[in-house]
């Protein structure tokens, strides 16, 4: 399992569009995504807009449901979270949504997975936010029974915040669910990814991509690990026109401290902007996001068809 390409979805708040066609709006993208050479769709799990995308009162769908939904209207292509907050759902219960997601989908899901960050979340929804390094706690002992059921083993586990007693997971429709961990941290993500995880979706600066790669891979060299069975994507927000001028002007609607990970241009610049700054840092796969456009007929197909090239093979 990889992400040589992957979709994500992190904006549902379309001018023009209704509340009823909004998810109509979603399935476009999806299907022009699995069309043009992506090879998976990822939508966010959170509750609220993110800073920097929009205010906390714009729409937000909850991701498994979406996702759900989804393998319903697309046939290929993998589906997954970027990421899943591991902090919203009790460990055991997110394997068998996960697994659930698998079977209806014939065998696409990928779980992703992260600590979980955004406090207000936490905060007006009730869920126990803690410190920071609660939340990796809880992140490692979720791994430790998720990790077993999407393999098809019962998950015994007795820690500090999870407890599980030959927890199943039926029915299944392939040996193993892969994971993905997302995330920067260098001391305690990496190192649960090397243990756990299938790909690692990097985030950090561009000019920190470099040294992040180069830690990923001591990390699993350190437990006896080949780094090459661990592989890597990078999310980037791409704000992508189908002129030089359109892409500025949809750049200009991005905060300051957002630009270093935005990506301007037509298709074809940002294509060679991404060859040169990421997969030629070493990364093996890219994510993007098209937040103020992608729901354009049309710039979905656009920009799969000049990235797809980039990661063929």
């Amino acid at each position: 399992m990889t992400i040589r390409l992957g979709y994500q979805i992190p904006n549902f708040t379309y001018p023009g569009v209704p509340n009823e066609n909004l998810f109509d709006t979603v399935v476009a993208q999806a299907q022009e995504a699995e069309a043009s050479g992506f090879d998976t769709v990822l939508v966010m799990d959170h509750f609220y807009q993110l800073p920097g995308i929009g205010t906390p009162d714009q729409a937000m769908l909850e991701s498994y449901t979406a996702l759900g939904a989804l393998s319903g209207v697309t046939s290929t292509i993998q589906l997954s979270t970027l990421v899943t907050g591991n902090t919203y759902r009790n460990p055991a219960m997110l394997a068998k949504t996960v697994t659930t997601l698998d079977v209806v989908s014939k065998g696409r899901a990928v779980l992703g997975i992260g600590a979980g960050w955004f406090e207000r979340e936490h905060h007006d929804m009730g869920y126990e936010f803690g410190t920071f390094t609660d939340r990796f706690e809880r992140l490692d002992e979720a791994l430790n029974i998720i990790a077993p059921m999407l393999k098809g083993e019962e998950a015994t586990y007795e820690g500090k915040w999870y407890v599980a007693r030959g927890a199943m997971n039926n029915p299944r429709v392939r040996p193993n669910i892969p994971i993905m961990l997302g995330g920067s941290g260098e001391q305690k993500t990496f190192r649960l990814a090397a243990r756990f995880a299938d790909h690692m979706n990097i985030i950090c600066d561009l000019a920190d991509l470099p040294r992040k790669i180069s830690v990923l891979r001591e990390r699993c060299e350190e437990i006896g690990r080949d780094p090459a069975t661990l592989k890597t994507s990078f999310l980037i927000m791409g704000m992508v026109g189908e002129t030089e001028q359109e892409a500025k002007e949809l750049g200009e609607s991005i905060p300051e401290d957002r630009r270093n990970r935005a990506f301007l241009g037509t298709p074809d610049q940002v294509a060679e902007q991404i060859q040169e700054k990421i997969l030629g840092a070493g990364v093996d796969g890219i994510c993007i996001n098209l937040i103020r456009n992608g729901h354009r007929p049309g710039v979905v197909s656009a920009v799969g068809k000049a990235l797809s090239p980039l990661v063929a093979g």
